[in-house]
């Protein structure tokens, strides 16, 4: 079935309702995956957009320290490309669930064992080499997500993932709430509810470059600082060991502020980000996290725009676009990124991903809890505080 515009009257309608701050239900049934939903802070100090195909975010505008807005959110112009993969699908900005990040072999078991080596075993599609990779190969990236509540400057998106969909068990119920708050703090908040115990790890998947690709095309100018002396050890295909590595005379330490970009060469050595990869692409576990504090710092000193996160979740993926670019199907930059004659390159951009402890359902030594169901609901928070240097 091939898909067919909506009427301009109907995304009218839709976005006078976000612009005059009136709540809307509209498109609720089976929406236009691509129609764009404007937000904007109530003092004006930031402005994004989204997409109900995979509750994408697809622009995000803030003030450098010039008082400038910029574009720092990387992705695609012609929103088509988030579904055609005709550029790759590099999950450009969205929720990715019903298992965020990897499941060794694409298997698990409920109760959980190791590599699940125990009965009870449930089979997931593998999408990335022998494994599963942020749901397998129709996550919920790739779901049509229906709107709920809008405003002016929140928006609530809802999905229902049927029993048995790609051999998760039970139906999960998902909601995510993006709200633009005043000082330029972006809250965003994600629900899920399950007939059946399951395991749920969600994140947002958000591509950042706080300079737009204005001032340089890489990350030396991007520093960060927080305070987590373990990652999660992996293997060569970045699967869990279920062993936890002190940062100590690794790159990965970021308890002092240091450049991400002019620390990715020193990782070729250990190859952390995988088998023959140069840079970063892993699960720092925070050391205290009372959910009140900020517990991850990133910023350009190029641009001045400055990022502090507080969630309640217990860990941090970063991803520092090692493999980003590829030959075949460059992705093109976004016109407000320096597009469409040049493109995304590998090292230009870092990925931050709240989180829990990955594929901990394959790990109990983690000792985390991710099955959820009847009686224990999934709840993720983060609050995303931008402001200049």
């Amino acid at each position: 079935m091939l898909w067919k515009s909506p009427s301009p009257r109907l995304l009218s309608i839709v976005l006078i309702a976000v612009s005059e701050g009136l709540k809307a239900t509209a498109l609720v049934n089976g929406p236009n995956p691509f129609t764009v939903i404007r937000l904007t802070a109530p003092d004006g100090s930031a402005k994004a957009d989204f997409i109900p195909l995979g509750a994408t975010t697809t622009n995000f505008w803030v003030r450098d320290k010039r008082g400038a807005f910029r574009d720092i959110l990387l992705g695609f112009d012609d929103h088509t490309l988030y579904q055609s993969d005709l550029e790759g699908h590099p999950y450009f900005g969205p929720v990715v669930g019903r298992y965020a990040n990897r499941i060794r072999d694409g298997t698990f078991t409920i109760p959980i064992s190791k590599n699940a080596s125990g009965p009870n075993q449930f089979q997931v599609p593998k999408n990335e080499n022998n494994n599963t990779l942020h749901g397998g190969t129709d996550g919920y990236d790739r779901r049509v997500w229906s709107i709920g509540q809008l405003s002016s400057n929140s928006v609530t998106f809802k999905l229902l993932d049927p029993d048995g969909a790609q051999g998760f068990p039970g139906a999960v119920t998902t909601s995510v709430t993006y709200t633009l708050e005043p000082k330029s703090t972006w809250k965003i908040s994600m629900h899920a509810v399950a007939t059946k115990k399951t395991p749920i790890m969600l994140s947002g998947h958000h591509y950042w470059n706080f300079e737009a690709y204005r001032e340089t095309q890489d990350l030396v100018g991007h520093h960060a600082q927080f305070e987590a002396s373990k990652f999660v050890a992996t293997d060569g295909a970045l699967i869990p060991t279920g062993k936890l590595t002190d940062v100590g005379g690794t790159p990965l330490d970021f308890r002092k502020a240091k450049s991400i970009g002019a620390s990715i060469n020193a990782t070729a050595a250990g190859q952390f980000c995988g088998t023959g990869c140069v840079g970063f692409d892993n699960c720092w576990i925070f050391d205290r996290n009372t959910g009140t504090k900020p517990v991850f710092s990133v910023w350009s000193q190029n641009s001045g725009i400055k990022l502090d996160i507080i969630t309640n979740q217990p860990a941090l993926q970063i991803y520092s676009c090692n493999g980003l670019f590829n030959a075949s199907a460059p992705i093109t930059r976004k016109r407000s990124q320096g597009g469409p004659s040049v493109v995304y390159t590998d090292h230009s951009c870092i990925v931050i991903e709240n989180e829990s402890f990955i594929d901990a359902i394959n790990n109990p030594e983690f000792g985390v809890d991710q099955i959820y169901g009847p009686g224990r609901p999934y709840d993720w928070e983060a609050s995303y505080i931008f402001s200049t240097l």
